[in-house]
């Protein structure tokens, strides 16, 4: 059920990465390939039916359909998070802050983690300061020229070491960056390259 929106935001991370792309194309880019694949399944369960390939009418029907799936899914998981999925509610605001394709990848493995629990995304060089930290020129978190910020921390504490494997090999498989940290309260760390500091995770 997954597959067609992990190859959306792995597609979307192929485009990021190899030609800079801004993030709306490369968010579109990603969906017109999920739409192929989506128009590819509608026609295998169409095919397996009917035991007919179908005509034009229905074609378009299923190119319809897969728009709209993909548009409804982009939409729900490039502005909404539940509070459930957040820690605070300063944390829930700072969501939309966060790269369009993190976005994504959040709104993807909710479908199957049911207790992700976002803990932190955008940061200013002072936040550091309040938490024992010394302060960072480069953080992922801090907002790039593109407007975005390129890193959000998961809860990984009272979570089984299990989960949270499978959890950092998610994130790991869709092409970004992972690190645990322990320091500041058990965190997984998850980052999108940004070539404004093209070696900061």
């Amino acid at each position: 059920m997954i597959l067609p929106f992990i190859f959306l935001i792995r597609g979307a991370i192929f485009l990021h990465e190899a030609y800079q792309t801004a993030p709306s194309l490369a968010i579109l880019g990603g969906a017109v390939a999920t739409m192929v694949l989506l128009i590819v399944y509608f026609s295998y369960f169409y095919g397996t039916l009917t035991g007919k390939i179908g005509s034009l009418s229905s074609f378009k029907w299923r190119a319809a359909l897969a728009l709209l799936v993909v548009v409804a899914y982009c939409g729900n998981g490039l502005l909404f998070l539940s509070d459930v999925h957040a820690k605070t509610n300063a944390v829930k605001k700072e969501f939309t802050s966060l790269h369009p394709i993190l976005r994504l990848s959040i709104s993807t493995i909710l479908l199957i983690d049911k207790d992700f629990m976002l803990t932190d995304a955008s940061r200013l060089p002072e936040d550091y300061k309040k938490m024992g930290l010394k302060s960072k020129k480069h953080s992922l978190h801090y907002r790039q020229k593109n407007g975005y910020v390129h890193a959000f921390d998961v809860r990984t504490k009272g979570k089984s070491e299990l989960r949270n494997f499978l959890l950092t090999w998610y994130f790991k498989l869709m092409g970004m960056n992972t690190l645990r940290h322990t320091g500041t309260g058990d965190h997984l760390h998850i980052s999108l390259k940004s070539f404004d500091r093209p070696t900061a995770i």
